[in-house]
């Protein structure tokens, strides 16, 4: 029987006809941004090769997207502008290559079909591949478009307007992108508004994060979430924010809660979205307050800043040593115990100053202490310092301790896995030489074999303490893969023989399952069921069974584990009979499924 392949299968690599023609393409794109630059390039904001358009015949087609930056075009009119560049732009597309396509818009015109509601370009920008983007706009609009596309596909429901704002859509060079996701909380019934509001932002956020690995855009991706009805009140209250996300913001999806866009941005020129005089007292109210405010919080900044800044580096040397996340005052106890008395890595004066800041802190909550000197203050700081010197140096001393647990047991787990893989397979021998066996007949990839001799190799090493930490960081890292390949190697594999003994049947609209593991067998009365029902019997030479009685999917899942399935598994006659008696007469057998 021919042995079947389940190494990971490796990507065809790129014919050199492709590559020659990404190459030639690369060159052309190189050659017709040079051309444009070197006649206007305080006017070009960013260059993109866009995606083939919808109704074009011509395969050739090359389309590039020119964005034109017209905010200093004071002495030409816009449009007399684009007509000026458009014309010796498309002469220069000509002769790099005649199946270049320019397609030549202004910011301002850009923006507009934002406005408009127009977002077909943005969804092009998004499909793009940007290949000049000084100002950073396309690249800004490329993971806006994609972290929209992945918000509204999730909470269209929710989604009243997505909108690009901050200094870097209006012309100014930033560091970050700045987006504002407005949520429709009118119709919220089983959660509160706030909760709604918190439940999305998190998912939101995270989407903002995949969108950034994706793109590879490197700005800083920063994600504002508001309800619909916080917002309104924000707008009242002449809240700053909600004031320059008005004035700057760039709808990028709107369901027509705000739209038009450019009459709010006339009404607020025009200064007709005014604050209240309630909201202008209460701006008031909340200078002063802050003033106040700032004093009493200073000393709690200082405490609970200092408390938690030495705190948390004394619990992570606690869990990298092994221990689960203790309580403050645990911690204090257990950084003494182990550290100073157990392992004598650390000084006690060190515990002393974690101990002597933690009830500093303590003194503050119960409002012991409610003023704080200079000097005071100074001496803490120090204390602080010297405590963070010395626990980034206990951490090394951790580290030491703890790696080698890590190559053992790194060691050990690999050894185990590849002769589980070994027994799967019936071969003898040490791991090295069997899984070279498994290479040779084409089973296992010969990088697995590879990693083995790596994990081998550095256990030896790092006896004779020749390994450095970061080769063991590489061997923690290339073992780990090999064990997840290797366990579910043997889960695929453990799969496929238990489909041997496993029966699958129909009855009425229901499907069932029954597993023959020598002479136990069980059934599973309803696979869709959420809580499935589970009976056991046994079965005698004859293939009557006994009486079944009940069981569970652990009991099952435990049995499966520790069986061995046998190559060939037979039924008989009684089988069908005793599925009969069970499920009516109607009780079909799935011969294949």
């Amino acid at each position: 029987m021919k042995k079947t392949n389940n190494s990971t299968p490796k990507l065809p690599p790129i014919p050199d006809e492709i590559k020659a023609k990404f190459e030639e393409l690369k060159n052309k794109l190189e050659k017709f941004k040079k051309e444009i630059l070197s006649k206007f390039d305080k006017y070009i904001m960013g260059l993109a090769l866009m995606p083939p358009l919808k109704d074009s015949k011509d395969k050739n087609e090359i389309n590039v997207f020119i964005l034109v930056d017209d905010s200093d075009s004071k002495d030409v009119a816009k449009f007399d502008l684009k007509d000026r560049l458009v014309r010796v732009i498309e002469k220069i597309a000509k002769e790099v290559d005649p199946n270049i396509k320019p397609e030549v818009m202004l910011n301002t015109e850009l923006i507009e079909s934002c406005y408009d509601g127009k977002y077909e370009i943005l969804r092009d920008i998004g499909e793009s591949t940007i290949f000049y983007d000084p100002s950073d706009m396309l690249a800004a609009l490329k993971i806006s478009e994609l972290h929209k596309s992945m918000t509204i596909k999730k909470f269209e429901k929710y989604i009243v307007s997505y909108v690009a704002a901050g200094s870097l859509f209006r012309g100014e060079k930033s560091n970050d992108i700045d987006v504002y996701i407005v949520v429709d909380d009118t119709d919220v019934k089983k959660m509160s508004r706030f909760e709604l509001k918190d439940k999305l932002r998190a998912i939101i956020i995270s989407m903002g994060l995949q969108a950034k690995q994706i793109t590879g855009v490197q700005k800083d991706f920063h994600i504002q979430v508001y309800i619909l009805t916080d917002f309104w009140e924000s707008v009242k209250d002449a809240s700053p924010v909600i004031f320059t996300f008005l004035r700057d913001g760039i709808p990028l999806y709107d369901r027509g809660v705000f739209m038009p866009w450019k009459p709010w941005k006339l009404l607020l020129k025009m200064g007709r979205i005014r604050p209240s005089p309630e909201a202008i007292d209460l701006h008031m109210d909340v200078g002063e307050k802050s003033i106040e405010m700032a004093r009493g919080r200073l000393i709690n900044v200082v405490g609970q800043d200092l408390y938690y800044g030495i705190l948390n580096p004394a619990q992570a040397a606690l869990m990298l040593y092994g221990v689960a996340p203790p309580n403050p005052r645990e911690t204090i106890k257990l950084l003494d115990e182990i550290f100073v008395k157990k392992e004598k890595l650390l000084e006690k004066k060190y515990v002393d100053i974690l101990n002597k800041i933690f009830l500093f802190y303590k003194d503050i909550e119960h409002g012991k202490i409610k003023d704080i000197s200079g000097n005071e203050v100074d001496k803490l700081l120090r204390d602080a310092d010297a405590y963070m010197k010395r626990i980034k140096k206990l951490f090394n001393q951790i580290e030491k301790k703890t790696e080698s647990a890590i190559i053992e047991e790194l060691y050990d787990t690999c050894i185990k896995v590849a002769n589980d893989v070994l027994g799967l397979e019936s071969v003898k021998g040490e791991p090295v030489k069997g899984l070279n066996e498994l290479v040779r007949k084409g089973i296992m990839s010969e990088r697995f074999l590879g990693i083995l001799k790596d994990v081998i190799k550095a256990k030896r090493d790092y006896d004779a303490k020749k390994l450095s930490k970061q080769e063991i960081e590489k061997v923690r890292r290339v073992g780990s893969i090999f064990i997840s390949a290797m366990t579910e190697y043997i889960q695929r594999k453990r799969g496929i023989e238990l489909e041997r003994a496993k029966l699958r049947f129909k009855y009425g609209d229901k499907f069932g399952e029954m597993y023959l593991l020598d002479d136990d067998i069980y059934v599973i009365e309803d696979i869709d069921a959420k809580d499935k029902s589970v009976r056991k019997s046994k079965m005698d030479k004859d293939g009557k069974l006994s009486k079944f009685t009940a069981s569970t999917m652990v009991e099952l899942e435990n049995e499966i584990a520790k069986r061995r399935i046998p190559k060939h598994v037979f039924i008989k006659e009684h089988i069908f009979e005793d599925l009969k008696s069970l499920f009516g007469k109607d009780v079909k057998i799935s011969v294949n499924y």
